[in-house]
């Protein structure tokens, strides 16, 4: 009894020094974020930049995107949604688009009235109408079937 005993403690010593040649030494230092944050000290949307607050004009952000609303296949529904949302103070305009990402009736808001429209807003309006969708696209370049 008193062999078998000697023999445990040998493997267990023996275990012991062979999984502390595996382990790692020491874990790899890390430099602090702070030294590379340099001058910008925070985070900033895009949109909260000082440099697409001047590019912007009555249109919206002739360079920059624009939120899109619709995807709908018919006129009808997309002209009830556009009289649903001039209702509740929503400026939009009814656009017919020809694109592969995005194809059908879809209404281009209106950059003053972004603010008006949240996500519980968005979810009412996806439930009245089945096939609602909500993009950010380029307010340039857009293939429009008119």
């Amino acid at each position: 009894m008193r062999w078998l005993f000697l023999l445990l403690l040998v493997l267990n010593v023996f275990y012991y020094v062979w999984h502390q040649q595996e382990a790692p030494l020491r874990a790899k230092e890390v430099t602090p974020l702070t030294l590379y944050k340099g001058s910008q000290q925070d985070i900033r949307l895009l949109s909260e930049s000082s440099d697409s607050v001047t590019r912007r004009d009555k249109e919206g952000d002739a360079h920059g995107d624009c939120l899109y609303i619709g995807g709908l296949a018919r006129r009808d529904q997309a002209q009830m949604l556009e009289q649903r949302l001039s209702a509740l103070g929503v400026e939009a305009q009814l656009k017919s688009l020809s694109r592969p990402d995005a194809s059908g009736y879809w209404l281009r808001v209106a950059p003053e009235s972004k603010h008006l429209l949240d996500d519980s807003l968005l979810q009412n309006l996806a439930k009245e109408f089945n096939e609602l969708k909500h993009k950010i696209m380029s307010c340039e370049g857009i293939a429009t079937v008119e």
